[in-house]
C-alpha cells in the first residue's frame, strides 16, 4: 500500500512541479521511494498539456533536480485515491477544500509550508510567475525547508502502516 501526495498551485507550472521535483528526490533519498507517490497539479486548466515554466526548469536542474514534467488539472475524483493534497497558498487551500466531496477529504488538504516551523505565520508560497529568476530561487527555498518537514510526517504515516 503507497501513501500518495498531490501538489496543487495555480496552473501547475511553477510552484506544484517545483514541490513535486523536490519531494520526489526527498522520497528517493529516504530510501521511501515504492512506498510515497509524489505527483502535482493545478487549480485551473489554463496549462494543461504544457511543460514547466522554462524558469522552475533552470532553477531545478541548476539545483540538482529533476524537471520533466505536464500540467494538467485538479480532479475532484482524485481524492479518493490521495492521502494528502498539498497547497501551495492560501487560496489554493480554500479552492481545494471547497471542491473535496466530503469532510474526510477536506481535512487531507494542507498548506505545504506548515510543514515548516520557520514559516511562522507566513504559510504562503508566493506565486513567482510574474517575477524574475530571484522569486524562483526563493519559492524552491522555501519549498526544500517545507519538505523536510514533510517527508517526516509522511514517514511517520507510512512506517505505522507498514507495522
Amino acid at each position: 500500500m503507497s501513501f500518495s501526495v498531490c501538489f496543487v498551485c495555480t496552473g501547475n507550472i511553477c510552484r506544484s512541479p517545483m514541490a513535486e521535483s523536490v519531494f520526489r528526490a526527498r522520497v528517493e533519498e529516504a530510501g521511501l521511494g515504492g512506498l510515497v507517490e509524489v505527483d502535482s497539479a493545478g487549480t485551473g486548466g489554463w496549462h494543461e498539456g504544457d511543460g514547466a515554466d522554462p524558469r522552475t526548469v533552470t532553477v531545478l536542474r541548476a539545483n540538482g533536480y529533476e524537471s520533466g514534467h505536464v500540467a494538467r488539472q485538479f480532479r475532484v475524483s482524485w481524492f479518493a485515491g490521495l492521502d494528502l493534497v498539498i497547497a501551495l497558498d492560501q487560496g489554493h487551500l480554500r479552492e481545494l477544500r471547497r471542491l473535496a466531496p466530503t469532510d474526510a477529504d477536506a481535512a487531507k488538504v494542507r498548506l505545504l509550508r506548515s510543514y515548516d516551523p520557520a514559516a511562522g505565520a507566513e504559510l504562503d508560497a508566493p506565486d513567482p510567475y510574474y517575477g524574475g529568476m530571484d522569486g524562483f530561487e526563493e519559492c524552491l527555498e522555501m519549498v526544500e525547508a517545507a519538505s523536510e518537514g514533510l517527508l517526516a510526517a509522511v514517514r511517520k504515516v507510512v512506517e505505522e502502516q507498514a507495522a
